[in-house]
């Protein structure tokens, strides 16, 4: 007996000798498999030469044969579960590609390509699989027309409708083999003076917006973060957090005081055009802010103005490593019905606090909690992060309006 080895070099192989141990083990082994061989014939023979088999043998036998079946049967349904988990949890699985009006780029973006080496040894994967959201089962008339098009000419100009299948959680969408519209930025400016410098209308796409100019944009309420956010002239968006409004109006440089200039790299949710990000960046740190362009072009704007815009919703999982933000800054974007869903509010809040680094900054800037209860909802998940309250204020802008601001720096949990 003995074992091959391949020395790479000379391009031979060569038998190395077996060592008198591992000749003894495979002999004992040789005699094992001989000797219960021998023993099965035997224990066959004599019940083939039995006539009269005893009754409590075939019983026996006959009840270990339905175990046998039952095991094989549980065996064969649990391979049947796990395979149609897997489905599942692939996602488009449960699309039904063969309906006529399915387009053949969707087919063939969500077809399986097998390795050519069979597993891979790193990954343990045996197949590239493509992404593309679990939700897009149930807006599969829109995601056909988000996929059809011509191959290697140019996109539809649909932005909107692919922001629409996000907003319905079909996201990631599937990639296309189109090239996207063309939008000349002209004008642009070069940084630093790009933050305050105004847009030009030429440089965004206006296509599905109802407005098509800046202009119509002025003055304006887009959200609670954005009330005219767009006229960076105006005292109201250039005073943003570098002079106080109200009691719950921090800072910039008393927030970052509190880190011991530790503070680089940063996310933003609050739904405005990227006058944070801005102010940072005056700082020397760099800010991530998450758009989506509702009712207004967010994302091209944040751009021109030299800041990074992430085109993403917030319902899916946040596309960063784990502790690698100094700073994440949120306002009224953190609000998704907290009131109605509290656990939806937990699952973001769990995964903002992942990707949040021990002893980083989570800066909660006028969060709009409507009420006293929405507050307390609020209040009480915090404080079950364990996280320190750096700075912590409550302010009443009418009867009914309650508005929280806080600094709070994450543990360094063991």
């Amino acid at each position: 007996m003995g074992s091959v080895s391949l020395k790479i070099g000379d391009g031979t192989a060569r038998f190395k000798r077996s060592t008198l141990f591992s000749s003894a083990i495979n002999l004992l082994m040789l005699f094992s498999i001989v000797t219960t061989n021998l023993f099965a014939l035997y224990a066959f023979s004599s019940r083939s030469q039995s006539h009269t088999p005893h009754p409590l043998h075939s019983n026996n036998v006959s009840l270990v044969s339905q175990h046998l079946s039952l095991i094989l049967r549980e065996i064969d349904s649990s391979h049947r579960t796990l395979s149609l988990m897997e489905k599942q949890m692939i996602g488009y699985e449960s699309l039904d590609l063969s309906h006529p009006e399915v387009p053949q780029e969707l087919k063939l973006f969500l077809q399986q390509h097998q390795l050519p080496l069979g597993k891979d040894s790193r990954t343990g994967i045996t197949q590239m699989v493509a992404s593309v959201g679990h939700s897009c089962e149930m807006s599969l008339d829109l995601l056909s027309q988000y996929m059809a098009y011509n191959v290697f000419e140019k996109c539809p100009d649909d932005w909107s409708l692919a922001q629409k299948l996000i907003l319905r959680a079909c996201e990631p969408l599937p990639r296309r083999r189109c090239l996207a519209k063309t939008v000349h930025k002209s004008g642009l400016a070069w940084f630093p003076d790009s933050l305050w410098r105004p847009v030009s209308n030429s440089s965004v796409n206006w296509s599905g917006l109802g407005c098509k100019s800046f202009e119509c944009l002025k003055g304006k309420k887009l959200s609670r973060d954005c009330v005219g956010c767009f006229d960076l002239a105006t005292s109201h968006e250039k005073d943003r957090f570098v002079k106080v409004k109200g009691k719950t109006d921090f800072l910039i440089d008393d927030v970052l005081g509190l880190s011991d200039g530790k503070i680089r790299i940063g996310f933003d949710i609050s739904s405005g055009s990227g006058t944070f990000a801005a102010r940072m960046a005056e700082k020397n740190v760099n800010i991530i802010s998450n758009t989506l362009n509702i009712d207004a072009p967010f994302s091209e704007f944040i751009a021109a103005r030299g800041v990074f815009p992430l085109f993403m919703s917030l319902d899916q999982r946040l596309p960063f490593y784990d502790n690698v933000f100094d700073l994440i800054h949120a306002s009224n974007g953190l609000d998704i019905a907290v009131s109605n869903k509290p656990e939806k509010l937990e699952f973001l809040m769990f995964d903002l606090d992942r990707i949040l680094k021990p002893g980083g900054l989570f800066w909660l800037d006028n969060f709009y909690c409507g009420n006293d209860e929405k507050k307390r909802v609020l209040t009480r998940l915090i404080e079950r992060f364990g996280y320190k309250k750096l700075k912590w204020v409550v302010g009443e802008k009418t009867d009914v309006e309650v508005y929280l601001s806080a600094v709070l720096q994450k543990p360094a949990r063991i």
